[in-house]
């Protein structure tokens, strides 16, 4: 166990630690004190009150606690001091100040204290993302999240909102009914606009039978004026849960991006991790989407899943280089409190593959896209990440997920429909959010109370 002491009077300090601590300890107990205990690791952080300047004052802490945990246990971190989730946006923002490369980089090696090889990242991401988005004023409309929390099996590692779909299966119609009239309620409250984009996410939305994608899809088409949308996803992702009948009821309705999430190719590793599919079922489910005609299709792949080594990254990146996809999104593997893995942990330690792995198979990740043609365009990062790392989207040219930047940047209101979704408005550098809750009962029941939510933060 490990514990920290805050300086009094600075309890904002406590995440931030918490935080770098988890990085430098992976799968270590974190205890926040008000004093020491009688044994084990203590960290006293410091205070720095004697600086006004309160983003300032908590930098110098970071700095002061990152260089005193790297002395301790010899090592220092890819990203620094950054804890956030969105380490490109602070540059995007520096670039749209005007402000040159030099100039950037010595502000975050200095501030945040990240490697090279991090910056040479974050600002490609940066400038990709510019290029992308180019002069459009985004904050004009808005982008449609809906969400579909079941699956065909719930993944060892997973901690989102998902349900087993044949569990489930008696009440997918009560839920459909319940999420179309938040959809039909809610829409309203963008008069004379119009989604950007659309992105139909979960779960696995394909859990759905080919007559409920059907009602869904005809019933966002009614509510929302999809004319000029510029790019509608849905999260094919399971290749267990893809048929020809469902791509063509996505193609009847108009969408034009799509995942077939493979996350590893390794047969060993997904029954490990839950998965009832085999490697060669990605490879089918592939080639069915490209014969539907979808021409811009995304693959998801996970760095540092239980008893995954770089060799097994190496196959499972050739396997998915052989299909070509259009986009690649690597993410190295954030072990949540709401997983299985964690939970079934039951406080021991579990073993990543530590972070001179991790960096070999993001290495590996980075090597291929580059050999595909695909240029990184959005990264975000996680608490509890393998290796320090962090989620990286990849694509060739002009087939980057237009939602995926507009959500990491913040660049537009989402209003996202659901259980376990988050709404967001955007109003020029002020943002403000409101949650559905989580768990599908407590949506059903309380579907009124989560459209109030919607009407209160547009009011």
């Amino acid at each position: 166990m490990i514990t920290f002491l805050l300086p009094e009077g600075h309890p904002e300090y406590e995440y931030d630690v918490r935080g770098l601590l988890s990085a430098f300890y992976p799968g270590r107990e974190i205890v926040c004190a008000a004093e020491a205990p009688a044994e084990g690791e203590v960290l006293r952080v410091p205070a720095f009150s004697e600086i006004p300047d309160r983003s300032l004052r908590k930098n110098r802490m970071k700095q002061a606690v990152y260089t005193e945990l790297s002395r301790r246990t010899g090592r220092t971190l890819p990203w620094g001091t950054l804890t956030g989730v969105r380490p490109a946006k602070l540059i995007s923002g520096m670039l749209e100040e005007g402000l040159e490369e030099e100039t950037i980089r010595r502000r975050m090696r200095e501030t945040y204290l990240i490697s090279e090889e991090k910056l040479d990242l974050a600002l490609s991401v940066a400038r990709e993302e510019a290029a992308i988005l180019g002069g459009t004023d985004w904050q004009n409309n808005f982008s449609l999240y809906v969400g579909i929390p079941f699956c065909p099996t719930r993944c060892l590692y997973c901690s989102f909102a998902s349900y087993p779909i044949a569990v489930w299966k008696d009440r997918v119609n009560e839920y459909l009914g319940t999420l179309i009239r938040e959809m039909r309620e809610t829409a309203g409250l963008f008069p004379g606009r119009a989604p950007d984009t659309v992105y139909l996410g979960g779960g696995t939305p394909t859990s759905l039978s080919p007559d409920q994608l059907d009602v869904l899809l005809t019933q966002i088409g009614n509510c929302f004026d999809l004319s000029k949308r510029r790019e509608f996803t849905v999260e094919a992702g399971r290749p267990d849960s893809i048929t020809a009948e469902k791509l063509a009821v996505l193609k009847e309705h108009g969408v034009d991006r799509i995942s077939v999430n493979p996350q590893t190719m390794n047969d060993a590793t997904l029954r490990r991790i839950g998965r009832l599919h085999r490697a060669d079922d990605v490879e089918e489910a592939f080639a069915m989407a490209r014969s539907a005609g979808f021409e811009n299709i995304n693959m998801d792949m996970i760095l540092g899943l239980p008893g995954e080594s770089p060799s097994d990254v190496a196959y499972t990146l050739e396997k998915i280089a052989d299909l070509a996809p259009d986009s690649l999104t690597v993410h190295a593997l954030a072990v949540k409190r709401a997983s299985r893995l964690k939970m079934e942990a039951a406080g021991t330690v579990v073993a990543g593959p530590g972070q001179e792995a991790s960096e070999e198979m993001m290495r590996l990740a980075v090597s291929t896209a580059a050999r595909l043609g695909m240029v990184p365009y959005y990264l975000y990062r996680q608490k509890n990440m393998a290796g320090n790392l962090e989620n990286v989207g990849f694509s060739t040219p002009g087939k980057a997920g237009l939602y995926n930047i507009l959500m990491m940047e913040e660049r537009q209101s989402i209003l996202a429909l659901g259980a376990g979704t988050i709404s967001k408005r955007v109003q020029g550098s002020l943002i403000t959010r409101c949650d559905n809750v989580k768990e599908v009962p407590d949506y059903l029941a309380r579907i009124e109370e989560m459209i109030e939510r919607k009407r209160q933060l547009w009011r």
